[in-house]
């Protein structure tokens, strides 16, 4: 039998007190043999994530943020997301900033940031951990060189982890790569705002 696994409070939560951070259910859901992971950008893209979950073949665990959506409108009719593959939402030529789930936007910001210092980011939605997208991270990786992961998870075992083993099993050598995401540590509980600001 299949199982979908819908799993809120997904990243720092604020004032729902330390043990409500939903900071290690990438880390922990990915080795799941079969297991399907994804985490949308914006309600809408929720609402197809959930509808393609029942069309897939296995274990699904969709996780998304608390509080309100990006604001964005729905669409009326629902449609199935290819398995497995994600989102170039710009193209660039300095640097790939791969984001998952509520850091999308905040990839997009940024990337419009850096355009203003003359440096071309492309920013991909990742929308699948597991199975990962290799063939479009690496089209990218590749044509770059530089490479940016931006995910609101433990950074052990998340989105850098799964990207820092395709880059080792292809044998990839030369790539600048940053991570961004939670630290090795429980987050301790306050504003929202506050948080993102210092982690």
């Amino acid at each position: 039998a299949k199982v979908i696994f819908a799993i809120d409070r997904a990243g720092l939560v604020g004032e729902d007190g330390p043990t409500h951070h939903g900071a290690f259910d990438l880390s922990y859901l990915r080795p799941i043999p079969n297991i399907i992971l994804m985490a949308p950008k914006d309600e809408n893209e929720l609402q197809h994530m959930l509808y393609s979950a029942l069309k897939y073949p296995s274990a699904v665990a969709i996780r998304y943020p608390r509080g309100v959506g990006e604001g964005v409108s729905l669409d009326w009719s629902f449609k199935e997301i290819p398995l497995g593959k994600a989102e170039v939402l710009k193209d660039g030529k300095d640097l790939v900033i791969i984001a998952i789930g509520n850091m999308v936007y905040q990839a997009l910001k940024a990337a419009k940031e850096l355009e203003k210092e003359g440096i071309s980011a492309a920013v991909i939605n990742a929308r699948f951990l597991k199975p990962l997208d290799r063939e479009l991270l690496l089209e990218f990786i590749q044509k770059t060189g530089k490479l940016l992961t931006v995910e609101e998870n433990a950074l052990i075992g998340g989105l850098s982890s799964a990207v820092c083993e395709l880059i080792m099993e292809e044998g990839l050598s030369g790539i600048k790569f940053k991570k961004i995401g939670l630290p090795d540590k429980f987050i301790e509980h306050g504003d929202l705002r506050t948080l993102r600001d210092k982690y």
